[in-house]
């Protein structure tokens, strides 16, 4: 559980509050010449994908004139708390973080939000103090990852959705659009399913939301026990990154593959391979470079002064970046955008 910010914490800040006031108001250094920043770009845990967006807030530090510290907590929630602490502390101008469960960590955005300028990227904490939100839709994107469950297996079938939390906000919308699309329902983010229920229609059932807490041991033995228990399963839907990988172990192990088709998130590697080679149907691929970059384009702007409507922020606070769907028709050109974007040869990614 969420380990609230100690009090030795809140009395640093508290009294380093006026000093980090006038370090985030001060635009310039003594020689008249910008001041360079000193941003944080926090994930919410260690994946392939993070590696992308972390490459996106470099670019982004260097192209808007700051460091940038790019941290992936290990160890869950309460590595991602002392690493805002510790940010805090130091005196950090800025900070986008992807919260790892936003309920439970309102009173540490709010502390830090209060201390420093808080942008959420990748999965949003919309009852905190945050700035804005940069990422996609996961509800939609969820949508369209249930689009392709659809094309997979159009005759119908059992469903079973892998995960790595139910607190992450991004992982309860991705999830509950998937849902709806596979199910036909119309178009409601506020909507959730329980977890541990089975909604179904008269042509599909979904089996149940397997959690993993980002143990990738953990998450391949889901696989596995979905394999056993359900040997009539029709498709596996992989909601992070690391999930669908896993999934193909597992169903390399049991001898399925090509049996059950798997549907993905994100761009790993072996995820767009299984695409090229027919054992993954396709996977919603976001764009965690410009995460990254977008995210430090605020922070900066922000930290010198500027104002959300001068930086093209929406009312709403949400800058949407679309996702794209990935099949093995057009897996070739991605693949050849993202490492050209990776390499800094171009834009990459729409």
């Amino acid at each position: 559980s969420l380990q609230t910010p100690s009090i030795a914490f809140l009395r640093i800040t508290l009294g380093l509050m006026v000093v980090f006031a006038v370090g985030c108001n001060s635009s310039g250094s003594d020689d008249g010449s910008e001041k360079k920043l000193k941003l944080a770009y926090v994930t919410n845990g260690v994946a392939s994908f993070w590696v992308i967006g972390g490459e996106g807030a470099k670019a982004g530090g260097e192209e808007f004139n700051a460091d940038v510290e790019v941290l992936m907590p290990p160890g869950g929630i309460t590595d991602q708390t002392a690493m805002v602490e510790d940010l805090v502390t130091k005196g950090i101008d800025g900070i986008a973080i992807s919260p790892i469960d936003p309920d439970n960590q309102v009173d540490l955005l709010n502390t830090a939000a209060q201390r420093t300028i808080l942008i959420t990227q990748d999965s949003d904490a919309p009852k905190s103090d945050r700035l804005c939100y940069v990422g996609m839709d996961n509800y939609i994107a969820g949508r369209m990852c249930g689009e392709l469950v659809l094309e997979a297996i159009p005759q119908g079938g059992k469903v079973a959705i892998f995960v790595g939390r139910m607190d992450q906000d991004n992982a309860r919308r991705r999830r509950q659009g998937v849902i709806d699309a596979v199910l036909g329902r119309d178009i409601d983010p506020t909507r959730f399913d329980d977890p541990g229920a089975k909604p179904s229609n008269e042509k599909y059932e979904i089996l149940g939301t397997y959690t993993d807490k980002f143990n990738f041991e953990v998450a391949k033995a889901k696989a596995e026990d979905v394999l056993s228990a359900h040997p009539d399963v029709s498709a596996m839907v992989g909601l992070f990154a690391y999930n669908p990988p896993l999934i193909l172990e597992a169903l390399e192990g049991a001898e399925k593959l090509g049996q059950v088709k798997v549907i993905g998130f994100d761009e790993q590697d072996e995820t767009l391979i299984g695409i090229q080679n027919g054992h993954i149907h396709g996977t919603v691929v976001q764009n965690p470079y410009e995460y990254g970059r977008q995210s430090m384009r605020l922070l900066a702007g922000l930290a010198r002064g500027e104002t959300l409507e001068s930086l093209d922020v929406p009312d709403s606070k949400l800058i949407y970046i679309p996702a794209t769907q990935v099949r093995q028709d057009n897996v070739d050109e991605f693949w050849s955008e993202l490492k050209a974007t990776l390499a800094g040869d171009g834009s990459g990614q729409e």
